[in-house]
């Protein structure tokens, strides 16, 4: 089908772009021939010359005279990657100018991984007098502090205030925690704003041939329990399947070699980011014959990746890949070309000629890259729609820019009407990858080196940016662990009290952008009083959000609740619903489903008989039993009582069972002879 022909196709488009967490339902965003403005194409019917100026607009400078890419320090100005990922050929973060900041952060580090909270005062005294003295970067660690109440009073005006001033200072991290601030509170002319500056910042560091792998935020539980497979495949270098394919590198595997590489270059599975390591096995993969080094390679010379920037060299090799049929290489090729990188001259048609080479092999980033043509008339006539209609087909395939793009026409209504909450939905997702998601990865390896404090620190500084994930993860480790959370209250270590709010404040944050398990538990807490008092109302509402998500033991609880009249109108019939849905969603519901099957029959045809108080005294009594269980039952002497008990009432059982049946075997056999039928007389 040719491009205009999808064309016609666009009365109603539907896709998907999947946010950092797996588990969280995928954003889905349907557009329809309501959302287009019909923008009408250039009125000069000519394309614009090779090297002609394309349409100047500031908003859209992909292509424009931006300056080289960034590192990832400068994108994200005050990060802890010097304490986490230090550079040797860089200073000490120690030495760094902004007045010990970092010194200041590692001891904070240091002090909560081992719950020695006089030292976490004394690290948080130093922040406030580099945050008083104008430091924004301190400013936006203390701003985290007051507002989850981490050896000071929370206070969210605190830490708004703080955050504030950061962000005008130029922290990435405060303007992200800023954004969501906006965005929980469907403040989108403010949190849009926000998520496009962080976007942007989050754009700049994508590669231009390829799209970047996704480095998902790994959920180290699954539900209640440890997610022991997702944590056994990021253990970096000490994972067994790594150094299997390590050792095959090593014996010559031109494939093995290329994806050690690219597990270095882009920091996957657990490994740390190594561009030298990477560049190295590229380059043992291709003397080796493997074609796909060859793409990287000009990756790596056009981003100056461990090795000194070289856009002419970086040509040769993108030139080498395509020519081997790797299609995504000719958007790194067309990318130069429009920009005029390691080429004589900026080239728009040889430009837009590659970039449809790739569209036409049906690479996302080859309809990324000419939607930006189209979007700007550069090197052909502007046409919005049709730009709009390459930037879809991109997001279909998974390209992050793409989303971007989208965002910016729902933002600034060219294209696409103006929608506010839209296009914050859009750029949180893609301001999401941006190199503040390193917070991620340094809390995982902590996780898997036992040191549960940081990271339980580095998922609540995470969570605070608007990360589902983490803020799941961090709920999840002050449930599992409790005091060795190693929590950090107003004036020393968590108490239970502070430590069951903070986890339901991070339950509910999770809730809210899709976490079924997290409203589940989130209308546990309201139902139990777990954490917070007692609301059944606000049970029900936690738990209809988890049910939305087509969680079955959300629909049990639904109807368990109507059948009661707890917090939702007594109705039997709108409970069996519930029930049977639970059942249909999940088969492993089948034993509860039909205890509370039987428990509607009851209710409704003995209304105020005795089996009706007898069950709506079981929760009740079931606490005193379970104590009794705990305190008498399994103590190890009276449980191995128990079990001879109990394995004597078994054989006692059985042997007045086979009794019975010895008893009663006779009069069946006399039952089924007729008294009239004739019998032959037993031998003698």
């Amino acid at each position: 089908m040719t491009f205009a022909a999808r064309r016609l196709l666009f009365s109603l488009l539907i896709f998907s772009l999947y946010p950092l967490s797996l588990s969280a339902r995928p954003f889905i965003l349907v557009l329809t021939q309501d959302d287009l403005l019909n923008t009408p194409a250039s009125p000069d019917d000519s394309p614009p010359a090779a090297d002609s100026a394309p349409n100047d607009s500031p908003d859209w400078d992909e292509f424009g005279e931006s300056a080289a890419a960034q590192s990832e320090e400068e994108l994200d100005p005050g990060s802890w990657r010097p304490i986490f990922e230090p550079d040797p050929f860089k200073p000490d973060p120690a030495t760094h100018p902004d007045d010990g900041y970092y010194s200041t952060v590692s001891k904070l580090i240091k002090s909560v991984s081992s719950g020695d909270t006089a030292l976490v005062d004394e690290a948080v005294s130093e922040i406030e007098d580099s945050a008083s003295r104008g430091v924004p970067h301190a400013r936006s660690v203390l701003g985290f502090l007051y507002g989850t109440g981490q050896m000071r009073k929370q206070s969210k005006a605190k830490a708004f205030t703080y955050h504030y001033f950061a962000a005008e200072g130029g922290n990435m991290q405060s303007k992200m925690a800023l954004a969501y601030t906006y965005f929980r509170q469907d403040m989108f002319d403010k949190a849009v704003k926000l998520y496009s500056e962080l976007a942007d910042a989050a754009v700049n560091s994508f590669l231009i041939s390829r799209d970047s792998p996704v480095i998902e935020a790994v959920r180290i539980h699954s539900g209640a329990e440890e997610n022991k497979d997702a944590l056994r495949k990021s253990r970096g270098e000490e994972d067994e399947d790594f150094q299997i394919l390590e050792y095959q590198a090593q014996k010559g595997n031109s494939a093995a070699m290329y994806k050690v590489g690219l597990f270095y270059y882009f920091g996957l599975r657990g490994l740390r980011r190594d561009h030298a390591k990477a560049l190295s096995w590229f380059l043992k993969a291709l003397e080796k014959g493997e074609p796909r080094a060859m793409e990287l390679l000009g990756e790596i010379y056009a981003r100056g990746a461990g090795v000194e920037r070289n856009y002419t060299k970086a040509l040769e090799w993108l030139t080498l890949a395509a020519k081997q049929d790797h299609f995504s290489a000719y958007n790194g090729m067309g990318y130069l070309y429009v920009k005029g990188y390691g080429v004589e001259k900026k080239n728009y048609t040889k430009a837009k000629e590659y970039f449809e080479r790739a569209a036409d092999n049906q690479d996302g980033g080859g309809h990324y890259n000419l939607g930006v043509m189209y979007l700007k008339g550069i090197g052909v006539k502007r046409d919005v729609k049709l730009a709009c209609q390459y930037f879809i087909f991109a997001a279909n395939a998974g390209q992050p820019k793409a989303f971007y793009q989208l965002g910016k026409m729902f933002h600034t209504g060219v294209g696409l009407k103006k929608n506010l909450p839209r296009a914050t939905a859009l750029y949180k997702l893609v301001a999401e990858r941006g190199p503040w998601s390193s917070l991620s990865r340094w809390a995982l390896e902590s996780y898997l080196k036992g040191d549960v404090g940081k990271a339980f620190f580095l998922y609540s500084r995470m969570a605070e940016l608007g990360y589902e994930v983490a803020q799941s993860n961090a709920a999840w480790i002050l449930d599992k662990y409790g005091e060795r959370s190693m929590c950090v209250g107003e004036s020393g270590l968590c108490t239970d009290a502070e430590r069951h709010q903070r986890a339901h404040s991070l339950w509910w944050q999770a809730s809210e952008q899709g976490n079924e398990h997290a409203a589940l538990l989130i209308g546990d807490a309201y139902y139990y009083g777990q954490g917070t008092e007692k609301d059944y109302e606000r049970a029900a509402e936690a738990y209809k959000h988890a049910r939305s998500q087509s969680n079955a033991q959300a629909m049990f609880n639904l109807g368990y609740m109507h059948e009661h009249g707890h917090g939702l109108p007594l109705d039997l019939h709108l409970a069996k619903r519930y029930y049977d849905q639970a059942l249909e969603i999940d088969s492993a519901a089948k034993l509860p489903v039909t205890l509370a099957l039987a428990s509607l029959w009851i209710r409704k045809n003995y209304a105020n008989g005795f089996l009706v108080h007898i069950i709506d005294s079981l929760p009740e009594v079931y606490p005193k039993v379970e104590e009794w269980i705990d305190t008498v039952l399994l103590e190890e002497g009276n449980a191995t009582i128990l079990t001879l008990f109990v394995c004597l009432l078994t054989v006692l059982y059985l042997r007045e069972r086979q009794r019975r049946h010895a008893v009663a075997a006779p009069n069946v056999i006399a039952a089924q002879h007729h008294p009239n039928e004739h019998v032959a007389p037993a031998p003698m």
